[in-house]
């Protein structure tokens, strides 16, 4: 009986290929994905036949493969490949039923974004002592960079190709040119008004010398830097915090500590660029979550045990 079951699983599958081969138009190479991720699916189902898999089945694959690694994008793609196989079913077999319908694809599913602390922040803003010369230039620059990216929130390619008359300094801004080639406003804090001023004023002359940059930031030469230098001074900088940061964490922890302090949404979407705002709703996740652990570390009543009816 479990040959004739293997026999009916091998059949559907081949026929299934051959139809997106035909039909569809497939390269040998995408066939092989698709053959490799119904297998997968009919070794997850054990003894239930691929024809008799439920909803719950499906959801249950794609916890498994969450839960042991799989990133959303390859699990959206195995969950493409049994729509088209059970589409595929309803289509040229008689099925009466799509176990996948009305599952949301886990390439959509919201992941909370990695933020730091703000002791973790201000850890590593905190300005060098006992730095001098080159290195004292070096590291002027790099506070600057640090506040920047966490001041105004800006992404790693923001603050690499920021201009210097981009910079509205006496007004407490800079134009920056987001995604798409969007130009935005964004605001900039006094601590980042001050490493900016102190930058400009000692750090960038020494370092452009004799030459000219159209650039806010630079380097030595007046060399334009790098989205792996400013990859660089991030990661340095984190040292002197718990965890290894990223510009990109800098960014996150900026919107989430605004939203914390009671930030409104369409306020921050603005300040980060973001096209849609669900794209920031996002972080309303990040802030309740602290928000319910404040609650618990602060209110009377937030542990206390039910007493037992007497």
């Amino acid at each position: 009986m479990a040959a004739e079951t293997l026999s009916v699983e091998e059949n559907l599958l081949r026929s299934f290929l051959d139809y997106l081969k035909v039909e569809k138009g497939l390269s040998p190479l995408s066939l092989k994905a698709y053959a490799a991720d119904v297998k997968q699916f009919a070794e997850f189902l054990g003894k239930r036949r691929l024809a008799k898999a439920q909803r719950g089945d499906v959801s249950r694959f794609l916890q498994h493969l969450l839960a042991h690694g799989v990133d959303g994008r390859s699990t959206g793609r195995k969950l493409s490949a049994l729509r088209q196989f059970y589409r595929f079913l309803l289509l040229d077999h008689g099925s009466e039923h799509d176990p996948t319908l009305n599952i949301e694809s886990p390439r959509q599913w919201k992941v909370l974004p990695k933020s730091l602390a703000r002791p973790e922040v201000e850890a590593m803003l905190r300005p060098e002592a006992g730095t001098a010369g080159r290195r004292l230039t070096l590291a002027v620059r790099d506070r600057a960079i640090l506040e920047t990216l966490y001041g105004g929130a800006l992404r790693v390619s923001e603050v690499a190709s920021v201009r210097l008359q981009d910079l509205k300094l006496e007004l407490g801004y800079v134009l920056v040119r987001g995604k798409g080639d969007k130009e935005r406003i964004v605001p900039l804090g006094r601590s980042a008004q001050e490493a900016l001023q102190i930058y400009l004023a000692e750090s960038r002359p020494a370092l452009l010398g004799h030459k000219l940059s159209p650039l806010l930031f630079v380097g030595r030469g007046g060399r334009a830097l790098t989205r792996q230098r400013l990859w660089q001074v991030v990661r340095s900088a984190s040292s002197k915090a718990v965890r290894r940061a990223s510009p990109h964490m800098l960014r996150h922890s900026c919107a989430t500590h605004m939203v914390e302090n009671g930030a409104d949404l369409r306020t921050v979407q603005t300040i980060l660029g973001h096209a849609d705002i669900s794209t920031t709703q996002v972080y309303t996740h990040v802030a309740l979550d602290r928000l319910k652990s404040v609650y618990r570390r602060h209110h009377p009543r937030a542990t206390m045990r039910k007493t037992d009816e007497k």
